[in-house]
């Protein structure tokens, strides 16, 4: 992407009001080795690790990215909002989605970017079990997992981001809101597909009936990825993946790459079927806030049809992720329980941080995105 912008972001005026965001791009961080290969990606490196990790992915010449990521991890104050390792293991994980075409194929398992991604999500997923609060076990049965899901995710009683957009939000909020979205929802489900291949019976028969609804049940116009992306196009705002990766904080980062560590390491597949059961617990009832909050501000079906879809989809999919994923896995597997709990609270912790994100800043009349001497 050229400087002087990210394209699309408020071309579009729904209303009266101007939907003019100022997301302007600041110099290229070049990597080690003096090359700047901003020029192969939508977005650039926000550090030393990044910028390390991202020659590598580009241009395959190996790099000292596992000695400084290793230092970078020591040096942290906060991991979970850390730009420079957020954004590299946000690129790491983007490697096996394969979501960016200049990153090399045959580089997906190499040995040092996998030790490096290592050691970032060890640090990582040691932050989110601190911090996370996880409530004492149920009976392993679908019943008792189900209820307790569903205590958790109703228990969530600060503020609202989905109120806010539907009641007060701006149309340069709106606008903010749909940018931070794209991170995860143009790949919307796919991380959560990584647990298909390691579940068997009950739970993997609901987790697929989930996912083929999240596929658009064999309609390509119905995938809920491309639902998005239209409504990202007719709000006027940049369809490409990864086009506003260079705008969204570290949290926002942290959110996506809290499932795709999940999703990844089979270890935690506990974690991301958690993980799921609480993001479609508390779906339904927020996109009918925020289809209201979009039409206020002057959208149409195309971009609220999206918001529209998860209204009825989730209010189905709730109960099939808490009682015939979760609650089934847990009676068959007793050990990953505890691992199930995580994930959901990891999902309503870093979501919600998020949200507050957005909401603190709109409350001191400042942008939630990313500022030019940041970038």
């Amino acid at each position: 992407m050229g400087g002087g912008g990210v394209k699309g972001l408020g071309q579009r005026v729904p209303a009266t009001e101007s939907a003019e965001v100022s997301v302007t791009l600041a110099s290229p961080l070049t990597t080690p080795a003096g090359r700047d290969v901003a020029a192969d990606l939508p977005f650039r490196a926000r550090g030393p690790v990044s910028a390390a990790v991202l020659e590598q992915l580009v241009d395959g010449v190996p790099t000292a990215h596992t000695v400084l990521a290793d230092a970078a991890v020591a040096a942290s104050a906060d991991i979970e909002r850390d730009d420079d390792l957020q954004l590299a293991l946000f690129a790491l994980y983007a490697s096996s989605y394969g979501a960016f075409a200049a990153f090399r194929a045959d580089l997906e398992w190499d040995p040092g970017l996998i030790a490096t991604r290592r050691v970032i999500e060890t640090a990582f997923e040691r932050s989110l079990r601190r911090s996370v609060e996880v409530p004492e076990q149920p009976a392993p049965t679908a019943d008792a997992v189900a209820r307790a899901l569903f205590a958790m995710t109703g228990a969530d009683t600060g503020p609202s981001l989905s109120r806010h957009l539907a009641r007060k939000a701006t149309l340069d909020q709106a606008h903010e809101f749909l940018v931070q979205r794209t991170i995860y929802t143009l790949r919307e489900a796919d991380p959560h597909s990584w647990a298909i291949p390691r579940l068997t019976g009950r739970p993997k028969a609901a987790l697929v009936e989930i996912q083929s609804d999240e596929y658009g049940g064999g309609r390509p116009d119905r995938v809920h990825a491309a639902l998005f992306a239209r409504a990202i196009r007719g709000s006027g705002l940049d369809d490409a993946y990864g086009a506003y990766v260079d705008a969204v904080p570290a949290v926002t980062l942290a959110s996506l790459n809290t499932m795709s560590m999940f999703g990844l390491n089979r270890r935690l597949l506990g974690a991301i079927v958690g993980h799921l059961a609480a993001f479609e617990m508390t779906s339904s009832i927020p996109n009918r806030l925020y289809a209201e909050g979009l039409r206020r501000l002057g959208f149409g079906d195309d971009v609220c049809e999206y918001f529209d879809e998860h209204v009825e989809a989730d209010a189905v999919h709730e109960q099939i992720a808490g009682r015939d994923l979760a609650g089934a896995l847990a009676e068959d597997r007793p050990d990953l329980l505890g691992d199930i709990l995580f994930g959901a609270a990891a999902c309503l912790d870093v979501d919600a941080r998020v949200g507050q994100h957005m909401l603190d800043a709109w409350s001191r009349g400042e942008s939630s995105l990313r500022g030019a001497d940041e970038r």
